[in-house]
């Protein structure tokens, strides 16, 4: 399961910029297309297994789907396009790129307030 890789080195992005900010993880937001490889259900499930590994038990994840959108090579028009037809919505052409639909990209986070240390002195 490559899930759980993924969200190791999610984990451990998302830890380097809240460490940068002082702070804790509420909430990481990641944007999956449907073109990416990953399945959506795998990576929440892999997700609260890495968690609690990375010592994030209670960091929560938010998955958004994107969906596959092409610009037409030959007539310039982009479309909304369904995964398994890469064809041009306007004048059906298969000369196409794809503009989006193949990432997995670390949208956002959601940062706490780390509360304060005490510290007994003895």
């Amino acid at each position: 399961m490559h899930e759980l890789s993924i969200c190791q080195s999610l984990l451990d992005q998302a830890r380097q910029i809240a460490d940068q900010n002082k702070a804790g993880i509420e909430t990481i937001v990641v944007l999956i297309g449907p073109l990416s490889g990953v399945e959506a259900p795998l990576l929440a499930q892999a997700f609260s297994i890495a968690r609690q590994a990375a010592g994030f038990p209670d960091t929560e994840l938010e998955i958004e789907l994107s969906s596959v959108r092409i610009r037409c090579r030959q007539c310039g028009s982009e479309s909304k396009v369904p995964n398994n037809a890469l064809l041009c919505g306007s004048c059906q052409s298969w000369r196409v790129e794809l503009i989006s639909g193949d990432e997995m990209i670390l949208k956002s986070l959601v940062l706490i307030e780390k509360p304060a240390v005490m510290v007994k002195a003895g």
